[in-house]
């Protein structure tokens, strides 16, 4: 339903291509904006995937709330790593990388990403200049549309958290 509705509002988009973490859920996500704009499958992107919480993958929120270093984790992510996983620093150099490869590739053509909300965040704290640490203060919905201009000497945060559903 959310997937839907944001292909729809997406629908009259110049959407040149469409990137996607390899989750299904932001596959199908893809899939649907791929449909609505008239374009090829999305391109699956291994960058643009969830944040990797190594040894705590699987663990429930409840458990997890008692683990200090998942405490941790939440309160400071500059200075915390996932067990076994990535830190928030890895998480950001990685969706950097690729958005950079992706507007050396495409231009000035309008590339949509469909990740995470923690990939996301990572992307804005960059882009507003903040630290990882500031990523609990804005939300990113599931299926909202954030809006970032990536040109040769500037990046431009035009648009945060649309939510459409």
């Amino acid at each position: 339903m959310q997937a839907g509705r944001l292909a729809s509002r997406l629908r009259g988009e110049a959407i040149s291509a469409i990137h996607t973490s390899p989750q299904p859920r932001t596959c199908q996500t893809a899939a649907a904006i791929a449909a609505a704009a008239g374009l090829a499958d999305p391109r699956i992107v291994p960058e643009l995937d969830e944040v990797d919480f190594g040894s705590w993958s699987g663990r429930t929120f409840d458990d997890l709330d008692r683990d200090v270093a998942f405490r941790r984790w939440n309160e400071v992510r500059s200075f915390s790593r996932t067990p076994a996983g990535e830190s928030m620093h890895d998480v950001q150099s990685r969706i950097l990388r690729h958005m950079e490869a992706a507007a050396h590739e495409l231009g000035d053509r309008t590339i949509t990403l469909v990740s995470h909300a923690d990939v996301i965040k990572a992307v804005v704290i960059y882009q507003l200049g903040l630290s990882i640490d500031a990523w609990q203060r804005f939300e990113v919905e599931p299926a909202s549309i954030t809006r970032i201009e990536v040109t040769g000497w500037a990046w431009k945060l035009l648009g945060l958290n649309e939510v459409v559903w």
